[in-house]
């Protein structure tokens, strides 16, 4: 079962607080007989530090530090089975080279690709807690077992799996938000019925006049609309637009 003190201790209040919340993980992890490697955004290249901006892998998790690092490997997120089950499963999960193991079958996680697993894992198994934030972004934690040839999980996963799923999300849900939002998508203005249907229709991939003839209003008021929206998001152009509204939960790019 988690425990709330050490979920209290694995919360960051203030960039202050990072290296002390990380060295938490580090010591219930260990203890559970795991390390932890943690990336705030798998889609990032970098990776979390404390506010004198160590890497926290390195000075806190106790991972070798080297040319050949793990959080060292820009194409790792492309790479590992690990950061690909994240984009497509939110709780937690075991893997090794047999397969993927979650509380409740994901058929998107049979489709990725397991061959040459502890090469392209960086280890031989790991129970994974996939992070999604707010704005779309995807945090992770993979706990590795620190027993060489330790690759069935199954026992671990069972007993511990909901309590790492807790503390990892704890402690990557905090840091993001110590360390700031740079780069986030701007609330700004709420967008209105008419915005929001006619993004809903452009997301399926229907033409501003295909949009008028659906809502029985003129092209010319469908362009209006979406521009509108654009501004309100800061978007670029129509499909970032369409993107952004999805990030903040205006619309489903699901279908």
């Amino acid at each position: 079962m988690p425990s709330q003190d050490v979920i209290d201790a694995v919360r960051i209040a203030n960039a202050a607080d990072i290296r002390r919340a990380a060295e938490a993980l580090h010591a219930v992890s260990m203890g559970m007989g795991f390390r932890a490697a943690v990336a705030h955004d798998i889609a990032a290249r970098s990776t979390p530090t404390d506010a004198e901006g160590n890497v926290l892998a390195a000075s806190v998790f106790g991972w070798p530090d080297g040319p050949d690092a793990w959080w060292r490997n820009p194409r790792i997120a492309l790479e590992s089975p690990l950061t690909a089950a994240c984009r497509v499963e939110s709780e937690p999960f075991w893997v090794n080279a047999d397969g993927f193991r979650t509380r409740l079958p994901n058929r998107h996680l049979q489709a990725i690709d397991l061959s040459n697993f502890a090469a392209r894992a960086r280890t031989c198994a790991a129970i994974v807690v996939p992070v999604h934030l707010a704005f779309g972004q995807i945090g992770a934690v993979s706990f590795n077992p620190v027993e060489p040839g330790h690759c069935d999980l199954a026992e671990a996963f069972a007993v511990h799996g909901d309590a790492l799923g807790i503390y990892a999300r704890t402690f990557v849900a905090s840091y993001v938000r110590a360390v700031g939002d740079a780069g986030q998508v701007p609330l700004g203005p709420r967008l209105s019925k008419r915005e929001v249907e006619c993004l809903r229709w452009a997301a399926i991939g229907k033409t501003d006049l295909e949009i008028g003839m659906i809502m029985a209003r003129s092209r010319a008021t469908v362009r209006f609309h979406i521009r509108n929206a654009s501004a309100k998001l800061d978007a670029v152009n129509r499909s970032q637009t369409v993107f952004k509204a999805a990030q903040l939960g205006y619309i489903s790019l699901r279908g």
